[in-house]
C-alpha cells in the first residue's frame, strides 16, 4: 500500500508527538518529518516533499501564513492543513487566501483532523465543523453591496458547470475532462467566475454555490 507522506510543523514538541503518534495508528499515512518553526518548514518541505503538512499559524521565525504561501509558490503540490487554535474569521480567510487546503483546530476531535486529511488529498477543501459555518456565513455577507450585483443570471451555462465542479473539489485538469474542454478553457472559466462574482480562492466559491444551491 502506497502511504502519503506528512511533515508535521508546530512549535510544541509534545504536540508534534501527539500527532505522529495519532497517525501512526493509520495504515496509509506516513510522518517522514517535524519542524519547529515557519523557516525549518519551508526547507523540510524542499528537502522531503511531502504530499501533505500539517502546520500551525503561530510560528517562531516566520509564522504559519507566510510560511504557507512561501510553500505553495515552491510547491503547489503539496497540500497545507492549518492545524491551529485560532478560530477567528479573520485567521481563516488570512489562511485561505496563502493557499491553505484545509483548517482544524486543535481541539476538534481527532477523527475530524483524519477526515481533513482524507478529503484534502482528493483534492477537496475542508475546513472542521468547529469553523465552517461561521466561515461561510462570513463570506456571504462580507459585502452586501459586492453581493447584490453577483446575480445567478450574469453566469453562462458552461461557467455554471464549472463552478459546480470547482465546489466538489475538482481541479482544473479533471474539470478539463468531464466538459472535454482545453485546460486553458477552463482556466479561463475560473478568472471569469471570479471576476463576475467577485470572489476570490475555492472557499469563497464554493460558498457562493453552497448559497445558490448548486451542491451541498
Amino acid at each position: 500500500m502506497q502511504k502519503h507522506t506528512v511533515l508535521v510543523v508546530d512549535d510544541h514538541s509534545i504536540l508534534r508527538a501527539g500527532v505522529r503518534a495519532l497517525l501512526s495508528h493509520t495504515s496509509d499515512i506516513e510522518v517522514i518529518g517535524e519542524a519547529c518553526n515557519g523557516q525549518e518548514a519551508i526547507e523540510q518541505a524542499r528537502q522531503l516533499q511531502p504530499q501533505l503538512i500539517l502546520l500551525d499559524l503561530s510560528l517562531p521565525i516566520i509564522n504559519g501564513t507566510e510560511a504557507i504561501r512561501t510553500i505553495k509558490q515552491r510547491s503547489p503540490e503539496i497540500r497545507i492543513i492549518a492545524l491551529t487554535v485560532h478560530k477567528s474569521e479573520e485567521h481563516v480567510r488570512a489562511t485561505l487566501d496563502a493557499g491553505a487546503d484545509g483548517y482544524v483546530l486543535k481541539d476538534d476531535p481527532s477523527d475530524d483532523l483524519l477526515a481533513a486529511i482524507r478529503n484534502v488529498q482528493q483534492g477537496k477543501v475542508y475546513l472542521s465543523p468547529g469553523v465552517s459555518e461561521h466561515v461561510i456565513h462570513g463570506y456571504l455577507n462580507h459585502n452586501d453591496k459586492a453581493r447584490s450585483a453577483r446575480t445567478w443570471n450574469d453566469l453562462t451555462p458552461r461557467e455554471r458547470e464549472v463552478l459546480k465542479l470547482i465546489a466538489e473539489g475538482n481541479k482544473n485538469k479533471e474539470i478539463a475532462i468531464r466538459l472535454a474542454l482545453s485546460v486553458k478553457t477552463v482556466e479561463k472559466h475560473r478568472y471569469n467566475l471570479m471576476k463576475k462574482l467577485d470572489l476570490h480562492g475555492v472557499s469563497a466559491l464554493t460558498a457562493y454555490a453552497i448559497e445558490n444551491g448548486l451542491t451541498v
